[in-house]
């Protein structure tokens, strides 16, 4: 045989950027292992440093970012991340994006717009990724961007089993807050036992942006707790809307469920005063203490990140986190 076979052990480690160091930590918490301590600074112009405090050669490498605001710097700092461990001879990178900045720029609304999501995929094999991990795109077929594995997690059952607990299932319907979104409020209804499904009916005009119009329900709601779910909640308008027109439509109750709590001004405000029970997220990103508001529960998403980097550090299978098969 010629060449040398190695008989050492293979190596994880996790790195994190300074966008959402509380998710990394009790990712690493759930895997049993520390963070890479990092040296991450900003120079007087702007531009950032990146080194690494131990050696990570041959290691498999997942670098945790979530894009939050300011989403750009963030993005920055996570591929120069991905560069230095290349550079650093690690054996492979997976960049691990719980919120993957510019996902809803996954097509072209009208001529002469550029398909953001699918830079942002060249960006990330360019800087040397060779594998993504995210967490409910705001499109299944983003995945089709990144020339490489990419492992699309889903939050809905965390969610569901934690809304199955404050409904009764009995007297549920399962809403969604428009009709792109029905095949996810599908899922949610069979999740939740086969619950009746409505939707939403509303206008947009793409021309400006966060700004919906929600108009009718379209199925029956009345007297019946609704679980009104998406995969956002950015301004909060389409969500804040929905919610009144349910309560305007006879329902008893919303709860409103969603993966991502963007949570840009003026969500919170709208969330507070929109009529909503409850309002169910994860920390995909971080979530500052001015964001919070009574009605607001967040939900842990690191012991679904910290499963599915150990299936792909054992050559396992992310697929069985959500259908059991192998």
């Amino acid at each position: 045989m010629t060449g040398i076979t190695s008989h050492g052990e293979k190596r994880l480690v996790l790195v994190s950027g300074r966008a959402h160091p509380e998710l990394a930590q009790a990712v690493a918490d759930e895997l049993g292992i520390e963070v890479v301590p990092t040296t991450l600074y900003d120079f007087a112009n702007g531009e950032i440093y990146v080194r690494f405090a131990e050696s990570v050669r041959g290691a498999d490498a997942f670098v945790l970012q979530s894009h939050t605001a300011p989403i750009n710097e963030w993005i920055m700092e996570q591929l120069l991340m991905v560069d230095a461990l290349k550079r650093a001879s690690v054996k492979q990178v997976t960049a691990v994006i719980p919120f993957y900045g510019y996902a809803r720029q996954d097509k072209k609304h009208r001529g002469r717009e550029p398909i953001s999501a699918r830079l942002m995929a060249d960006m990330f094999a360019t800087a040397g990724a060779d594998r993504l991990m995210s967490v409910d795109l705001h499109a299944a077929q983003t995945q089709g961007f990144f020339n490489g594995p990419v492992d699309h997690l889903w939050a809905m059952p965390i969610l569901t089993d934690y809304v199955r607990t404050r409904v009764d299932l009995g007297n549920a319907a399962v809403v969604s807050p428009d009709a792109g979104r029905i095949r996810v409020a599908e899922q949610w209804a069979a999740k939740l036992g086969g619950v009746p499904l409505a939707f939403v009916h509303k206008t947009r005009d793409i021309t400006r942006p966060n700004q919906a119009v929600a108009n009718r329900v379209v199925g029956d709601v009345e007297g019946r707790d609704c679980v009104l779910v998406d995969d956002l909640i950015d301004t909060g308008g389409t969500i804040a809307e929905a919610a009144k027109v349910l309560m305007a439509a006879g329902a008893k109750s919303v709860i409103v469920a969603a993966t991502h709590g963007v949570l840009s001004d003026p969500a919170v405000r709208r969330l507070s005063e929109s009529g909503a029970r409850e309002v169910v997220i994860t920390d995909t990103l971080p979530i500052p203490a001015d964001k919070h508001f009574e009605q607001l529960k967040v939900l842990s998403i690191a012991p679904l990140l910290a499963r599915a980097i150990r299936e792909v550090f054992d050559d396992g299978s992310v697929t069985s986190l959500f259908d059991g098969n192998v």
